[in-house]
């Protein structure tokens, strides 16, 4: 087992923040592979991972995506295809199935890559320890967040592995940068912060979202799209609507991402337990979520903890004022009493009463959700986040040997 302490360092970034002029490209196209566990649709990273990696410049960027599990769907190799990137599948079965990366290795050492970008835990460890063996000159590890409570390997991990072998650590909060240096003890030099963004949400296809889930024309609607994890805590919105419900009882609540029964099954029986079984309306993963949000009156989100949660990109590209906890870099996004309200995190009371201030006021509910559009529209664009990225590829190879000797 490699000691994270005898790996060798990498060359670091000398600033933690974002240069605003562009780094002058070099002369041929970067050679840039991507490094995801997974390609689910579903999840938010993985989203994010395929878009940044479609949308980088074909002119200045030869593209790959390595996912070194599975691939849920065939519809993101197609999108990949289209878009000129390469897609290599690993197809590790467990953490033990070491010998899978081979394939990797060999891609980046044959193809001498310019730039890794990892993302998330399990790749951002692998990622930096093998681009480090086959000498990548640049790898970028991104982190998607998480609590930064418990998990002291974790915390090791990301400190004495990603953040010396790595050329730099992307948060995509203000908060969770922070908490790599308060919480982690990696030096606030090796972190950037680069918030997330989303492509233009599509038309809503005229699909009833209402009539499928039998909620009537006339009730009010509160809409949820989150994959069902402890972190979303969805049983809060379950008893925020148990007091909703007292005083609007046509109020309803519309959780959508379940992938199976057995995740759905624990709110149903939370919300046949609180009287509220016909309030609370669950629903599985969808492909049409503008017209799940076009159903919607207001948007919610309940985590315990959250990055830059692209669902949340996603109600205020809608239109739809927002409800959310005041987590991680959802402050970065929301602006309370503007945007939408902010509460404190497991306090279904406090998220009942900013819910109900909105039912009971259309005129805010359009003024909020217009703000929200126009705030997302201004400042969380996938193109502009795509753009920082390109910056930072061309700003670390320019600081490497071979960007400076190619120069």
């Amino acid at each position: 087992m490699l000691s994270a302490m005898a790996l060798p360092s990498r060359e670091h970034v000398a600033s933690g923040t974002m240069r605003r002029t562009m780094t002058r490209p070099p002369v041929r196209k970067l050679r840039v592979v991507t490094l995801v566990d997974g390609l689910q649709a579903q999840g938010g990273a993985e989203r994010f991972a395929i878009e940044v990696t479609r949308r980088l410049d074909p002119e200045l960027f030869d593209r790959t995506l390595c996912v070194s599990r599975q691939v849920e769907s065939a519809l993101e190799e197609d999108e990949l295809r289209e878009a000129g990137v390469r897609l290599m599948v690993l197809e590790r079965v467990s953490r033990k199935d070491v010998w899978s990366w081979r394939r990797l290795l060999a891609l980046l050492w044959r193809e001498r890559v310019d730039v890794l970008h990892t993302h998330k835990f399990g790749s951002n460890v692998w990622g930096s320890v093998l681009g480090t063996l086959v000498r990548v000159p640049v790898i970028v590890a991104h982190e998607h967040t998480w609590s930064y409570e418990g998990q002291p390997f974790r915390r090791f991990a990301d400190r004495e592995v990603v953040s010396r072998l790595a050329s730099t650590f992307i948060a995509v909060s203000q908060e969770d940068r922070r908490k790599m240096t308060e919480v982690e003890g990696i030096p606030r030099a090796r972190t950037r912060f680069i918030p997330n963004g989303i492509p233009s949400l599509p038309q809503p296809r005229g699909h009833d979202i209402r009539a499928e889930f039998g909620i009537s024309r006339d009730a009010l609607v509160g809409v949820c799209v989150a994959l069902f994890r402890p972190q979303k805590a969805l049983d809060v919105l379950v008893e925020a609507t148990a007091l909703i419900a007292s005083e609007v009882p046509s109020f309803r609540l519309l959780l959508v991402g379940a992938a199976s029964v057995a995740e759905a099954e624990p709110l149903r029986a939370l919300a046949r337990k609180r009287g509220v079984e016909e309030n609370v309306v669950v629903g599985g993963v969808r492909s049409d979520v503008a017209d799940v949000l076009a159903a919607a009156d207001v948007a919610l989100l309940s985590s315990d903890f959250e990055g830059s949660p692209l669902s949340v990109m996603e109600y205020m590209a809608a239109g739809k004022p927002v409800v959310a906890t005041n987590v991680g870099g959802v402050p970065d996004l929301v602006r309370d009493g503007i945007d939408g309200y902010l509460v404190e995190p497991r306090n279904p009371s406090a998220l009942a009463r900013a819910v109900s201030t909105l039912l009971a006021n259309r005129e805010l509910r359009i003024r909020m959700g217009e703000s929200a559009r126009g705030r997302q529209r201004d400042e969380f664009d996938i193109d502009v986040t795509v753009r920082r990225i390109e910056e930072l590829y061309h700003e670390l190879f320019a600081r490497t040997r071979r960007g400076r000797a190619e120069a």
